[in-house]
Parts: structure tokens; sequence; C-alpha cells
């Protein structure tokens, strides 16, 4: 029997059972556009955290105090005081594969305009900053090397803390605000860049020279960050080795001496949560992916209960010379039909409902070819697997048993 009589003969056996066929192939359906949708949301979410860490610059190198146990606690870095001035010009003589560097200082507290005020983050930076963090200027001008001498009490602005103390759409540049009872004059307003990878609003801060917020709000000689940029990319990791080797012996710290600081890269960051993202995306991969199995278990349950209600037919074609062979093929087809029609019925709701979801969510998705076509072969796959023991009962079928089979 060739594959086309096989393919009719399947077809016109599901068609005398429609809604039969249509119930068994829905976990089939269900299971495949689980997977296409969960497999397309972590591979957004993935290339998400990738773009928006990538835009804060992929070769910015960030420097911290290092964390510490104390009393059987672990301590934040940010408690610590080991980064000063010293450093910083000490990176900057013996520094050779860094372009840019800034310390960088940060305090919360209010913004002040008149009778509004919002709780906001005010960071102090050198200008360099804003080309390490790729930070651009909507309007008015950023603050100069002369302003970090002085610690002029001047700030650029954000755009979430724009909408919030000039709610009526006045210009802020050149107004005066106050920040913990200070005043500040804005010179700038950032351009927008929205929450980052991890849902942090970009657009919530003020930047103002970092030896303000130092003697002014935080009275302090010390450093929480110091932010810097590689010559590129693939310069990072020798730049890392650079920069601890130079804060090393500015530091004074002997050869067995743990460091008291933390270089990071972006490189690490974006493999680190990439790598958490990865496995997210399997775990609800896996999760999708047994509504497969139990679709194929659906298949098999079908398929046994077909066998028995066509025991005379089975009979009647192998009492007319049809082989054991035949029979076998007759029923895995019907099968591999449920499955690929399951399967093919499931891409295209995969497909609609991760489209339905970045309308109307929001969130980033990547429909990748790979996951489709291995979903479209594990529905193959399921249809040969669930359907060949059915199939291989009715082709075991003794053809006079059969016949007198009520």
């Amino acid at each position: 029997m060739n594959f086309f009589n096989l393919l009719r003969i399947a077809y016109k056996a599901l068609q005398r059972n429609k809604l039969r066929a249509f119930l068994t192939m829905l976990g089939i359906i269900i299971g495949v556009a689980a997977v296409i949708a969960m497999v397309a949301i972590g591979q957004g979410s993935k290339q998400s955290i990738h773009d928006q860490l990538s835009a804060m610059g992929s070769n910015m190198i960030t420097i911290l105090p290092a964390s510490n146990l104390a009393g059987g606690a672990r301590i934040a870095g940010s408690s610590f005081q080991t980064l000063t001035d010293k450093d910083i010009t000490a990176l900057k003589r013996n520094a050779q594969h860094i372009t840019e560097i800034s310390p960088a200082v940060s305090a919360r507290g209010q913004a002040i305009n008149g009778s509004l005020n919002w709780p906001t983050q005010m960071s102090g930076v050198a200008p360099e900053y804003l080309d390490i963090r790729k930070l651009t200027l909507r309007d008015g001008i950023a603050f100069t090397n002369n302003d970090i001498q002085t610690s002029a009490k001047v700030c650029l602005i954000g755009q979430t803390v724009v909408n919030n103390i000039f709610p009526n759409g006045e210009n802020p540049v050149g107004q005066v605000i106050r920040f913990n009872k200070i005043p500040f004059k804005v010179i700038g307003v950032l351009n927008p860049k929205g929450n980052n990878a991890f849902g942090q609003d970009q657009d919530d801060i003020l930047v103002a020279p970092y030896t303000t917020v130092q003697k002014r709000i935080l009275a302090t000689i010390y450093y929480q960050n110091i932010f810097a940029s590689a010559e590129n990319e693939q310069a990072t990791d020798v730049a890392v080795d650079e920069m601890t080797r130079i804060l090393r012996t500015s530091h004074r710290l002997r050869g067995n001496e743990e460091n008291d600081f933390q270089v990071r890269t972006q490189a690490e960051l974006i493999n680190t949560l990439s790598s958490t993202s990865g496995l997210l995306t399997v775990l609800l991969t896996v999760i999708a992916g047994i509504s497969l199995v139990i679709g194929g278990i659906g298949i098999m349950n079908i398929m046994y209960v077909s066998v028995t209600e066509r025991t005379r037919e089975i009979g009647l074609r192998m009492s007319i010379g049809a082989r054991s062979k035949d029979i076998m093929m007759q029923f895995l087809m019907e099968a591999i039909l449920i499955s690929i029609t399951g399967g093919i019925i499931g891409v295209l709701l995969g497909i609609l409902s991760t489209q339905v979801v970045t309308l109307t969510l929001k969130w980033p998705t990547i429909i990748s070819e790979s996951s489709v076509l291995l979903s479209f072969i594990v529905c193959a796959l399921t249809g040969i697997f669930f359907g060949y023991y059915p199939a291989q009962k009715a082709a075991r079928l003794d053809p006079i048993e059969a016949l007198r089979y009520e």
C-alpha cells in the first residue's frame, strides 16, 4: 500500500470522528503553542537584557569597594570606604587601556520645585560619566571640569523628575530647584532612557558634579564607585587586569592580601543575567513540553480505543489480503496525521499568542525558526512513538478472531 493511499484512508478514518480527533489534537496544540511562546519570551528577554546593558556601554568598567564579613553577616560594598582621589590620580597616570574615568557618589533625597517635590537620587560624577554611560542631553549644557573644581551647585535632570516637579510643561533649564534644602541650578535635561534590565527607572535621577555632592550633601572624601571605559570591548579584560594591579599598588596591598575593591565589567553582568534568563527559559520550556507528553498519551489512548472499535474492520481487511505491515502503517499514519495536524495548528497558535503578548504586555519576544522546527519535529516523533504500540496491537490481531469480534 503506497503512502498516498495510507494518507487517504487515515484522513477518512479521522473524518468519521472529527470532534474526537480535534480533542486528541488539543494536547499537542497547547503543548506546541506553549513551547514556542515560552522560548520566544525567553529569547526576547535575553536579547533585551543584552541590548540594555550594551546601551550603558559594553566596554564600561565599574570599581566598587569590596564586600566583607562582619559578625557572620555579609556587609555591602557600598558601606566600605576604600576608594579615594588618590586612586583616580593613579589610574589616570598609569592606566594605558582606559579612555575615560569618573568617580561617583550618590545620595537619596527630595527634589523640590516650589510646592512640588519628588523622592529621587542625585548622582555626583565627573563630566566623562556622560560618555561612559552613553547619556545625552535633550536640552541645555553639561557641567564642566571648572564646575568640579568649584563644587558648583548645578545639575542635570532626568525626564521622570521633570514630569513630577515641572508637570505643566515649563522648561526646567535655568530654573533653581532644591535637593535636601540645597539649591541647584538646572543647566540641562537628559534624554529619556527608560527602565534598565533590573526594572529601575534610569530617568529618575539628578546628575551633579561629584565634588558638590561630596562636600555639600554627603560630607565625605570617599567615592562609592569609579566608572571607566576601556579602549574597546576587546580590551576590557586587559584593562581590568591593569586597573586591578594599579589599585593594589595604590592601596598598598601585599601579595597575599585580598583586594579591598571589586572590578566588574558589563560582559560579566550580561553573561550572568543571560545565563539566569536562559535557565528560566529552559525551565518554562520543559514545563510547557510536559503538555506535549500528555498530548502523546492522549493519542495513544484514543488509538487503542480506535483499534478496539474497528476490530471487525481490521479482520475484514486482513481476510481480503492486507498484510500485518499494512494494518500497522494504517493506524500509525492516523496517529502521525493527528500529531502533525495538531503541530501545525500549535505553531500558528504559538506565533499568534507571542504577538498578542508583545502587543498587550509590551514584553520583548523573539520567535526563533529553530524552536518552530524543533516543535514540529517533536510532534512527528510523538505521533510515531505513541502511535506505534496501538498500531502494533492492530497488526497482531488474528483475522478470524477479529471477524468474530462483536
